[in-house]
């Protein structure tokens, strides 16, 4: 291992890689090409040689819209026989009978190799997880927001700033190294309050923006919008961005 405890990248959206010292953790792939160059980790995409990496390999997918769910994954088996998925229970039409595919509804638990897996709740589809790997606590939200719509009524956002407050409530006093959260531009004004909740609550170590495809300028947006954490917040300027928590 190098001098650092994870090498994160973006794929794009919501789907990063996560590489410990053991383990290549491949959460909400989505776009399975590149723009540019050829696939790569480096450049948002997973490549057969990437699989190929001499550790082990758990793919997750933290609900079955398009934009955090492709079936692609499923043939990534052909090249690594090993590697397992941790998927959330709203996925269907999948093996049911493959033993290295898992199913979790929110609140189950898994211990798959040396890794624990809880996954929690989301306000919208699917679950949330906390992965707690090679000694790095990893919370990646899914859908999971404070989703304050401008084009929606004061109840239904009502509804949701009261779900999400009472997910995260759930967390108090879990030590998060990496958290992965939505800041969605799409939300327009609204789009830090989420992720600005999550890191007043919780206080992550390394606070990492998601759920906003190319628009990478949100990130910095949020970052100084948020400027007052002990939080360190990344910026991401491109696909395949490589991240560094030493």
């Amino acid at each position: 291992m190098n001098n650092y405890r994870a090498k994160i990248n973006y794929l794009y959206n919501s789907g990063f890689t996560v590489e410990t010292e053991n383990y290549l953790l491949i959460f909400d792939y989505y776009k399975d090409s590149v723009s540019k160059g050829i696939k790569s980790i480096e450049n948002g995409a997973i490549s057969e040689l990437n699989l190929k990496i001499p550790k082990k390999i758990i793919v997750f997918s933290s609900h079955s819209h398009f934009d955090h769910f492709n079936p692609v994954i499923f043939t990534w088996k052909k090249i690594r026989p090993d590697i397992n998925y941790v998927l959330s229970n709203d996925i269907t039409n999948i093996d049911n009978k493959d033993t290295n595919i898992n199913i979790l509804s929110p609140y189950e638990d898994l211990y798959l190799d040396n890794i624990y897996i809880k996954a929690f709740s989301s306000n919208d589809l699917g679950v949330s997880f906390l992965v707690k790997v090679d000694n790095i606590n990893i919370f990646h939200s899914g859908d999971l927001n404070w989703w304050n719509w401008w084009d929606e009524n004061g109840e239904f956002n009502l509804s949701m700033e009261k779900s999400f407050k009472s997910e995260i409530k759930k967390l108090e006093g879990i030590d998060i190294d990496i958290a992965f959260c939505p800041v969605d531009p799409r939300l327009k004004e609204y789009y830090y309050i989420g992720g600005e909740y999550f890191i007043k609550e919780l206080n992550p170590k390394l606070f990492i923006p998601m759920h906003f495809g190319s628009k990478f300028s949100i990130t910095t947006k949020f970052k100084e919008k948020v400027k007052y954490t002990n939080t360190t917040i990344i910026e991401i300027q491109k696909r395949g961005e490589e991240i560094i928590y030493s």
